[in-house]
Order: C-alpha cells, then structure tokens, then sequence
C-alpha cells in the first residue's frame, strides 16, 4: 500500500471513529441544552486540525515508535550484545545482565510520559484551580518519574519471569497506605495521573517494549509476559505523585517550625 492510500485509509478510519464524539457533543448542545454554539467556524476547524492530526500519529506509530520499540528490545535483549557486555565471556544469563533494558526502560518511560499531551493539559488544569500551588512542571516530573520506575520494574519482571499479580498486589497496598497519609487535595489528582499516562505516546513504546522483551528473552511467551507493562505505568505514578506531595508537605512543615523557632528567638 502506498503513502497516499495508507493515509486515506487512516484518515477515514479516524473519521469514523471521532464521528460519534461529533454526534454527542453537538446532539446535547442542540436537544438537550437546546443553546446554539459559539465559535461553530472554530470548533469545526478544530475537529479538523483533531482528526488530521489523529490520522497523522496514527501513521506515525505504525510506521516508526512501534517498530522503533520492538527492534530496542530485541537488540539490547540480543545474546550477541549481552555477551560483549559481559567481556565475552561464555557464561549463563541473569537478571543482572540485562541492566540496559532497565536503563532504556526508565528512560523511555520518562521521555514519553513528559511528552504525553494528556498529561500537560491535566497539569495545566491542576496549576490553575489550586492557584500555582501544584507546580505544573512539579506534576509532571513526579508522574515521569513514576512511570519510568514502573516500566523499570515491568521489565525486570519480564527478565526474572515472575507473576505479574504479586507486583500488582503489593503496589495497591502501598497505594491504600499513602491514600491514608497524603493531602487529600492531591488524592484525587493523583489516581487520575495514574490515567493519562496510559495515553497516545506512552502505550505504544510500552507495548512495543513489552512484547519485544518477551519475544527475545529465552523461556518468556509474548502473550503472558508481553502484556501488563501498561499496568506498572499506570500503578506507580500514583504512588510518585502522593509520595511528591508528602514530601512537599513535610518540607513545608519544617520551614514553618524552623521560621517559628526563629521567631521564638
């Protein structure tokens, strides 16, 4: 299939897709609130820019990040790679051989989340209704750094072959104690960065990463091992994003209590 036709058929695929978004927007507005849209020119132009912009990405990670995620696993899960960093040596593989994937994993999780657009805009949106006092950059690198931990550990997970549920169980019993012990302003925010990481940028590497791990590490089965990457990405930042407020708080704490004791002098 050509360029042309390859995006002639994204493009119409994304338009179908998006239609009944369309539908529902403007079928409330009219029958339900039975008000007229401001801007129509506007917002149709928008849903325009949405749905090219949509078709294009779609091209793009079929045709570079899914591609780009597996040829990275498998070149650095390759036995010929992993034996010039061990010197050679003719020697069994463990954990501790792998430690570029853990590298790459972390990293490429960080990357992507900072990118991730749904992530900027709940940022923004938590930066404006707190009046600056969640810092924009602050929720993003705290979620980034969630996630790059979460697709560390997922692919440690992947390397050792153990099961998924016990990471799973033992995250959420950090999560209800945090939940516990955190601001309660940030509670809320931080279950639903947990949800805009699993988004247009981040899933598609992960995914890619995840089945390219399981496809060359010896012993692992794609569909079992493969999968569950997305749940770390999605686990750990609420865990990151709590832990960031807790320690903003008790920072705060003791910057008041040395600023009183100085007074008190």
């Amino acid at each position: 299939m050509s360029g042309f036709d390859y995006f002639a058929t994204t493009l119409l695929s994304t338009i179908r897709d998006v239609f009944p978004i369309v539908v529902i927007i403007f079928g409330f507005q009219t029958a339900i609130l039975r008000k007229s849209i401001s801007n129509l020119r506007r917002v149709i132009l928008g849903f325009v820019y949405v749905i090219l912009g949509l078709s294009l990405f779609l091209m793009g990670l079929e045709m570079a990040l899914f591609p780009l995620g597996e040829t990275m696993a498998k070149q650095l899960t390759a036995p010929a790679f992993l034996a010039e960093m061990k010197l050679g040596l003719e020697t069994s593989l463990s954990w501790e051989d792998y430690y570029w994937v853990y590298i790459f994993a972390f990293a490429i999780g960080f990357s992507t989340t900072i990118a991730e657009p749904s992530l900027i805009a709940v940022a923004m949106k938590a930066n404006q209704v707190s009046g600056g006092s969640i810092s924009t950059n602050g929720l993003r690198i705290a979620v980034a750094l969630g996630v790059a931990v979460g697709i560390a550990l997922g692919s440690y997970r992947i390397v050792v072959g153990d099961p998924i549920h016990y990471y799973i169980i033992a995250g959420y019993i950090v999560v209800v104690t945090q939940t516990y012990y955190a601001p309660k302003m940030i509670v809320p925010l931080a279950y639903d960065s947990g949800g805009v990481t699993t988004s247009t940028v981040t899933v598609p590497l992960v995914t890619a990463l995840g089945l390219g791990l399981a496809s060359t590490v010896p012993g692992r089965n794609p569909m079992i091992d493969g999968f569950g990457l997305i749940a770390f990405a999605s686990l750990f930042p609420i865990i990151s994003v709590m832990g960031y407020a807790q320690i903003t708080q008790w920072l705060n704490k003791e910057e008041q209590s040395s600023k009183e004791g100085r007074n008190a002098l």
